[in-house]
């Protein structure tokens, strides 16, 4: 009981170093937001088919599942596209901090749609964080752009989250299944996207520095 604790914790704190890196390698980085999440999610894609293949859990959803599966893709690369933008408008304190507003749209949106019941005391404490958030926006106007961006990448994760969950809950494909398709259809979306991206802003950088 007790190794399996320690493994436990060991993947726990690998992933919040994981997910504190992503950010800051956003920051340093020099690629364009779209194009970065365009690298990442395919690159992605690629490494976790690989191991999908080796492990022999590759399998193939049906069209009516795809199609779910898929949208749930493009709303996860919504989700990075607006969270590394928020990082290169603001800072990755700031994208980080903003979110913490997935608990306040989850709180909402959840109950909505008809998953449980609204809870007051859920929302009271998401209140706090958006109070916090509200008040680094009135104080300090540098930051506005990166938190309204980065408002917006924490709800497109709400939405994703709980899209993602009832997709999984429906279908009954693996978490593992879903996220290779996933990504590979968030790449696809962004795929399609990144002319037009590169015609609005053609002085943006597409390959790494």
């Amino acid at each position: 009981m007790q190794k399996d604790n320690t493994n436990d914790y060991l993947r726990l704190h690998t992933g919040i170093l994981l997910a504190g890196a992503t950010g800051i390698f956003g920051r340093l980085i020099s690629l364009a937001e779209l194009p970065l999440v365009w690298y990442r999610m395919v690159i992605a894609a690629l490494v976790l088919a690989v191991v999908l293949r080796m492990s022999h859990k590759v399998s193939v959803p049906c069209r009516a599942h795809m199609m779910r599966i898929a949208g749930c893709g493009v709303l996860l690369a919504i989700h990075w596209v607006l969270f590394y933008a928020s990082i290169k408008a603001s800072n990755v304190s700031i994208a980080v901090v903003c979110i913490a507003l997935n608990g306040f749209f989850t709180a909402i949106i959840e109950p909505l749609t008809g998953h449980r019941r609204m809870s007051v005391r859920e929302i009271m404490l998401s209140m706090i964080t958006l109070a916090g958030i509200l008040l680094i926006f009135g104080l300090d106007t540098r930051h506005r752009t990166g938190i309204i961006i980065g408002a917006f990448s924490s709800l497109f994760y709400t939405l994703f989250s709980i899209a993602s969950k009832r997709v999984q809950q429906n279908t009954g494909h693996s978490s593992s299944t879903m996220l290779l398709y996933e990504l590979l259809a968030g790449w696809g979306a962004l795929t399609i996207v990144l002319p037009v991206y590169v015609a609005f802003y053609p002085s943006a950088a597409l390959l790494p520095a």
